[in-house]
């Protein structure tokens, strides 16, 4: 009966010490994953700052682009009123002549007719020189 409880506290012992083999194992595989994540959240953590720097830099270029077509467009809102005016005194101006076109409308017409007249009485007399 000895033999066997001998015989089985050995066998306890081997599965335990192969138990034992394997858990070593598993633990130095795990270590070196780790230490692979370890350096990957390393080189993760400086290119994360890196784009954070990039970032910043093109934040503050984007802030100056901003500013400037904002200076831009205040400096052409000038223009714009300076073109509305020019087309409001266009149209001033155009509707003055409508009105002056309007109320002379006989006596254009007739300078028309007598220039027209002129230009016949021209055109004969110089004919007849030839």
């Amino acid at each position: 009966m000895n033999i066997i409880l001998y015989g089985s506290i050995a066998l306890i012992a081997i599965a335990f010490l192969i138990l034992v083999i394997y858990v070593i194992q598993t633990l130095k595989t795990l270590q070196t994953t780790l230490q692979h994540v370890a350096k990957t959240v390393e080189e993760v953590e400086k290119q994360m700052h890196e784009i954070g720097k990039e970032t910043a830099q093109l934040l503050h270029k984007t802030n100056a682009l901003a500013d400037d077509v904002h200076k831009k467009a205040e400096s052409l809102q000038g223009v714009f009123d300076a073109v509305k005016q020019v087309g409001v005194t266009v149209q001033t101006f155009s509707d003055s002549i409508s009105k002056t076109l309007t109320t002379n409308e006989k006596k254009i017409t007739q300078a028309i007719q007598w220039s027209q007249t002129l230009v016949e009485i021209w055109t004969k007399w110089k004919g007849k020189r030839k």
